[in-house]
């Protein structure tokens, strides 16, 4: 599949009047695994990609490097259209939200996320303009190209639960061509709905975080077209580490290896150039 007919693809599963899910595999063994299971599309993950490398999730101990070069092993892994977490654009200024989406793009991914935080505990959240004006340059330089941009608002994940803020920086987003909108942590089904009616691009919401968790049918109800999963399934993966780990240092038992997949059924897996479906 050519990078057109993926970003093809994924433009029209947001186009649809069905929701999907989008998950977040954080290497290219777990984008082989959900590849195999079935899922139409994928997005990277800089939490999951934080866990594996034995770091914290922040704008401090990730670079753009980094994390690009992990979302083109990903993309590499499968023949998914796959979107990237871009974080902050990796830059405080419009031009370092520009160089973040290009590098992005020339790597083979058909979309990624900006965020208006900051990383900066005392004033988490750009200013309203300049929010906008990171989103309208990255927008305007991949106009033309195979990518769809994502515009995150993180006010409620960022200590300022104000829904008010939030919509009116979607809306602003999507004036100046932010192709999906996004705004983590919202609270309920209501204020979700009171997103996807204020706003007239899709909207990703995320689950298996914490909070309230939603069905993909609850959501699709209010008007949700994509759903992603975040960091879960690596601290999910973890978690069942930890927990055998455990089993075998407080009982001596290797139960656990009852529950792990075979290793026939891995090695199958995993010696595939590119997984497809």
């Amino acid at each position: 599949m050519t990078r057109e007919e993926k970003y093809n693809r994924f433009k029209s599963l947001h186009e649809s009047d069905q929701a999907f899910v989008v998950p977040n595999p954080w290497d290219a063994g777990s984008a082989r695994l959900l590849t195999h299971l079935g899922f139409c599309a994928l997005a990277t993950t800089s939490a999951g990609y934080a866990i594996s490398k034995g770091k914290r999730d922040s704008f401090a101990s990730l670079t753009r490097d980094e994390i690009l070069k992990n979302a083109a092993e990903i993309v590499s892994a499968t023949d998914l259209p796959v979107s990237a977490d871009l974080e902050d654009g990796f830059g405080v200024e419009p031009e370092q939200c520009v160089e973040t989406v290009l590098q992005a793009s020339a790597m083979g991914l058909v979309g990624g996320c900006i965020e208006d935080a900051t990383g900066n505990e005392e004033a988490p959240i750009h200013d309203f303009s300049l929010a906008v004006e990171r989103v309208e340059a990255a927008a305007e330089a991949v106009k033309d190209l195979p990518f769809l941009l994502t515009a995150r608002a993180e006010n409620f994940i960022c200590g300022r639960p104000d829904l008010g803020d939030t919509i009116r920086r979607l809306q602003a987003f999507s004036e100046v061509g932010a192709d999906v909108l996004y705004a983590p942590g919202l609270p309920d089904l209501d204020a979700i709905r009171t997103v996807c009616q204020s706003v007239d691009k899709p909207v990703n919401v995320v689950m298996g975080l914490s909070g309230p968790r939603y069905s993909v049918d609850e959501l699709a109800s209010v008007g949700v077209r994509r759903i992603s999963i975040g960091g879960s399934l690596a601290r999910f993966a973890y978690g069942t580490i930890m927990n055998a780990a455990r089993e075998v240092l407080d009982t001596g038992r290797f139960d656990y290896a009852e529950r792990a997949i075979s290793n026939a059924e891995i090695s199958q897996l995993m010696s595939q150039e590119k997984l497809m479906r």
